[in-house]
């Protein structure tokens, strides 16, 4: 099997769970942007599939303190230009913490969704 079959197939499997993550949180669609899944609560971005520098990434929304914490480990990196508003890389080349990314991505989540209020 050729590195671009595999790659993609690597890529295919990480969407598909990454899709079963998000798609399970309320109010969440996934959409295209520049290329990349993106998914959004209502209007506001929490995560996205996309590749930087050759790495298949899985990018989210953290606080400053945790963004600090995870990237003293070698798998995350501040994503490129929107880093300084808490946004995290995970390359997700080998197949990743799934256990770790569904609460990283619930908390990235979390911290953009404003549900909607009841109307009486």
């Amino acid at each position: 099997m050729s590195k671009a079959v595999k790659s993609e197939k690597v890529e295919e499997k990480v969407l598909a769970k990454l899709r079963e993550i998000c798609l399970a949180l309320p109010e969440v669609q996934e959409v295209k942007t520049w290329g990349h899944p993106t998914f959004k609560a209502g209007t506001k971005t929490f995560a996205v599939l996309e590749h930087y520098n050759g790495h298949l990434c899985i990018c989210f929304k953290a606080t400053l303190p945790l963004q600090q914490l995870l990237l003293e480990d070698p798998r995350y990196f501040m994503t490129p230009y929107i880093g300084k508003q808490g946004w995290v890389s995970l390359i997700a080349d080998r197949p990743p913490n799934w256990r770790e990314v569904r609460q990283l991505i619930r908390e990235s989540h979390a911290l953009v969704f404003k549900p909607r209020a009841k109307k009486a």
